[in-house]
């Protein structure tokens, strides 16, 4: 190990600090090297059980690097690493989620033009087997590292249809799956306003942000709103280059300052740029991350878009991959950038210009959804229900959950034995627990058991109350099902708070 650190310090370029400092750091680094070595193989001689050397000092590694920055990490296959750097996977292209009432785990949502799609799976397929091995009672975890394989390698898989109950095989290749399309979905919106939602900053990516551009421009686009929501970034030079689209030639975009001159780095436009005047909006939020924050930081510092949305993420560090012995690999911070006003946003994030935040989702949203630890899948079963008994709906613009369709769920949510725990009621119990503690309780009990009147679990009102995002979410389940992720991106819309703003903004900017 020491000779590998030792060799990978040899092939950097030498830092001009004093010898005395030097010496004793490069002192410092050897002792600890040397107890490190000598520690494991005392360990490996003498502990009671026999060690796994790739686990033991793999989560001595991977604790070095914790001690460091979230984004320094340690990646023991090849492969992981251009996963996490491309973004792609080999296997189906199906999400996935373990059905809390059968026990098993079931298809959630085939994603379009994948295996999963072609081979004819559907929303709440049973999982049962995948060639010898048994999948029922196994969790995500499991079926997910059997359903993933090489590209090009084929699999039989074993699924029970709930709609009629007939168990069928069929036979599925793999292929390299993008987790999310680098453009979920772009298109023309009311007023003239083009949109392009951009998920992640992967190689190739401006350029396709510029075809879905000059599209958009063909039809007439008269303003953009460019979504960065939840993209959690990727490629600096993609970002550089998508900037290059709407500002000149010759303009620094980023600056990366590191420990190394080499590492340093000034990025400017380099081609003539497609358009510099039209109106633009970009959308963040606290999950637009590294290029994301490179992109609509230097459209703001550069006055040539409006941020809408909330205080994005904040990282403002960079990392390079560096190949290590024995097919592993580090991924390593090396260097901050900073945008083009000099700011660094490491820890505080770009702050929109206007900001609008979106609506929370309501407790009871929140565990009919399935992302609470309920023992029903009420939500997830009448979507299986529903598309069983419609075979064809309306466009993501057009459809909607009628009253008669929604009077249905409700009354299934009520028959199926449904509950949660509604926050105020948790709350007031901790109050009354401090009450009581505190000795106010006896004095203020007429008070206390009048206000637990009030929030007592009415189920059925809960869902009038919350009416309208419930039926949102319906919608959004029931529309991936027909039109995949750029309908629900499109339907998404509808409900849009922050696109809503961006509308009124780019309204007022195009009648100027």
């Amino acid at each position: 190990m020491r000779k590998y650190i030792v060799l990978l310090f040899m092939t950097l370029a030498p830092i001009v600090v004093p010898a005395q400092e030097t010496k004793n750091h490069n002192l410092e680094v050897a002792k600890n090297l040397d107890i490190f070595n000598q520690l494991y193989k005392n360990l490996d001689l003498m502990y009671v059980d026999t060690l796994d050397a790739n686990r033991v000092i793999g989560t001595g590694i991977r604790a070095m690097l914790k001690s460091l920055d979230p984004y320094t990490e340690y990646f023991s296959e090849q492969k992981d690493l251009k996963t996490f750097i491309s973004g792609k996977y080999a296997g189906i292209g199906a999400l996935i989620r373990y059905h809390l009432v059968k026990k098993t785990v079931v298809v959630d949502e085939p994603y379009a033009g994948t295996p999963a799609q072609e081979a004819g799976l559907k929303k709440g397929d049973e999982i049962l087997s995948i060639d010898d091995s048994v999948m029922t009672g196994k969790d995500t975890k499991y079926v997910s590292e059997h359903l993933r394989g090489d590209a090009g390698t084929t699999f039989l898989l074993k699924i029970r249809r709930p709609s009629t109950g007939k168990e069928m095989k069929m036979k599925i290749t793999r292929r390299q799956i993008q987790y999310t399309p680098t453009i979920p979905y772009y298109g023309m919106r009311e007023g003239g306003t083009g949109y392009i939602s951009l998920s992640q900053f992967t190689e190739g990516c401006a350029q396709e942000v510029r075809r879905a551009f000059l599209d958009l421009r063909n039809q007439g686009m008269k303003s953009l709103v460019l979504d960065l929501r939840g993209n959690g970034g990727g490629s600096e030079a993609e970002a550089v280059n998508l900037v290059n689209m709407f500002v000149p030639r010759g303009q620094t975009v980023v600056s990366n300052k590191g420990k190394l001159r080499q590492l340093s780095h000034e990025y400017k436009t380099s081609m003539e740029p497609l358009d510099t005047v039209i109106p633009m909006v970009v959308l963040v939020n606290g999950e637009s991350a590294s290029a994301s924050e490179i992109t609509c930081g230097a459209l703001q510092d550069m006055h040539r878009a409006k941020i809408i949305g909330t205080r994005t993420y904040g990282k403002g560090l960079v990392q390079v991959p560096i190949d290590l012995p024995y097919n592993t690999n580090l991924k390593i911070t090396t260097s901050r950038y900073y945008l083009p006003s000099g700011r660094s946003i490491q820890g505080t994030g770009v702050e929109p210009d206007i900001v609008v935040k979106q609506d929370t989702l309501p407790n009871i949203a929140y565990y009919l959804s399935g992302s609470g630890l309920d023992s029903t899948e009420v939500m997830f079963d009448y979507v299986v229900d529903y598309i069983t008994r419609h075979p064809t709906i309306a466009s993501p613009s057009e459809f909607r959950i009628t009253d008669a369709d929604f009077k249905d769920f409700k009354e299934r949510v009520m028959k199926s034995g449904f509950t949660y725990d509604p926050v105020s009621k948790k709350q007031l119990d901790e109050l009354v627990k401090t009450a009581k503690f505190e000795g106010y309780y006896d004095d203020a009990r007429d008070a206390f058991e009048l206000l637990e009147s009030k929030l007592k679990h009415n189920l059925g009102r809960d869902m009038d109350l919350h009416a309208t995002i419930l039926r949102q979410l319906l919608e959004t389940d029931i529309i991936a099902a027909y039109y995949y992720t750029p309908g629900v991106v499109e339907l998404g819309l509808r409900y849009d708070k922050q696109f809503q703003e961006a509308l009124r903004v780019l309204g007022e900017a195009t009648k100027q």
